[in-house]
């Protein structure tokens, strides 16, 4: 599972975008973007934020 922190990207946001792969992070992450902070993600700024995508793996012994 792959994550993004709203907060990582420089916003005053608690959101966390998850999903399975970097592409779909940042698909929700351009939604997210507009709906809530009526920004419009350019290609250059979803390089960007790709950098910030952690990828959540193994904690404690949970995925």
């Amino acid at each position: 599972m792959k994550r993004l922190n709203c907060r990582d990207a420089g916003f005053d946001c608690e959101g966390v975008i998850r999903a399975e792969t970097d592409e779909e992070v940042l698909k929700q992450a351009s939604q997210h973007a507009g709906e809530v902070h009526g920004v419009t993600v350019t290609t250059e700024q979803a390089a960007q934020l790709r950098t910030l995508i952690k990828d959540e793996g193994i904690r404690n012994g949970v995925h």
